[in-house]
């Protein structure tokens, strides 16, 4: 009985994971320094925080758990480490995938297929996501959404001339700034964008175009023009920025879906929540500064860069900024 109350009573701490590091065609040099990580990496342009996508799961960093995967603390675990409802629904699959992203140069023009049709193809789930500007360099945009309505049946055309982008609506970004993108939008980072990014567990992409660029592989990347056609949301809405107003030392909350809630919290004083009715793991992703996270009595440092699950068994959190911490509060 005492080894059985010795692994539950470490599930309650806030467990950190390594991350996984991407190198992509469009990748920069920012993400290794910005999370204090030596390596010989280059062009990393993703860093998964956590993941639970099959061949790319989260192994835990340190403490009793060091080793295991995202994957195989849920089976273990299920509701007391992810939440029963969200057990529920979505089984022994982690349902976030947390990262940061560094674009020193356009990322493709793509489309994620929603539930339906992701099912229907690839017997998974949709990709619904959003995106907090982290840093942006002098002129960096990105693009969310149609600014000219186009047909189905003139989709095709403009992707095989090139027009696409200009048919999308394209935004000057700063810090700071939020683009909710629900599965069928079409969207592209562009370069000189560090984003840290909050997206249901997937890893369906439908590429639209991609500038006729080579790959890592000097061949021109795989696009997937027609399986993209029936995944597009064809509206034009008025705006596709998420408008917030920060507030210092309170949650502000910056998106609400069915697959995820995220706050971010811009602290200079000590922050509590209670957590005992959320039935829901917490993902705390610090954007900058550094402090003290104390879970039930159990602390763990956290600073720039840094990723950490909090269990869905805890009860309370308690952010304490060293000077000031800032950070993304994710949720199911």
């Amino acid at each position: 009985m005492a080894d059985i109350s010795a692994i539950e009573y470490h599930i309650m701490k806030p467990l950190k994971f390594k991350p996984i590091l991407k190198t992509v065609v469009w990748g920069g040099e920012r993400i290794a320094p910005y999370k204090g990580i030596e390596t010989e990496q280059k062009h990393i342009g993703e860093s998964w925080e956590l993941s639970g996508v099959p061949g790319s799961e989260s192994i835990v960093a340190d403490g009793p758990l060091a080793g295991k995967s995202i994957a195989e603390l849920v089976k273990e675990y299920k509701g007391e480490l992810v939440g029963k409802h969200v057990y529920e629904r979505t089984g022994d699959q982690f349902p976030l995938l947390i990262k940061f992203i560094d674009a020193a140069a356009d990322l493709s023009i793509q489309v994620h297929p929603n539930e339906e049709l992701a099912a229907k193809r690839h017997g998974t789930n949709g990709k619904t996501e959003m995106w907090y500007v982290v840093a942006a360099e002098p002129e960096a945009h990105l693009y969310s959404g149609i600014k000219n309505a186009f047909s189905p049946e003139e989709y095709a055309g403009k992707v095989a001339d090139g027009s696409i982008v200009d048919s999308l609506a394209r935004y000057d970004v700063e810090p700071g700034d939020v683009f909710f993108l629900p599965a069928g939008r079409i969207h592209a980072i562009c370069g000189g964008c560090f984003i840290a990014e909050i997206q249901q567990t997937s890893d369906i992409t439908y590429r639209i175009y991609d500038y006729n660029r080579p790959g890592l592989d000097g061949k021109p990347r795989e696009v997937h023009t027609e399986l993209a056609k029936d995944a597009i949301d064809y509206k034009v809405y008025p705006t596709y920025r998420t408008d917030y107003t920060p507030a210092e030392d309170e949650e502000v909350v910056l998106a609400e879906c069915p697959y995820f809630t995220t706050s971010v919290l811009d602290l200079t004083l000590p922050f509590a929540k209670d957590l005992s009715e959320l039935d829901s793991f917490v993902v705390v992703m610090c954007l900058s500064g550094s402090g003290i996270l104390e879970v039930d009595g159990e602390e763990v440092t956290i600073g720039q860069g840094e990723t950490v699950l909090i269990p869905a068994s805890a009860d309370d959190l308690c952010l304490v900024p060293d000077g000031e911490l800032k950070v993304l509060v994710s949720r199911n």
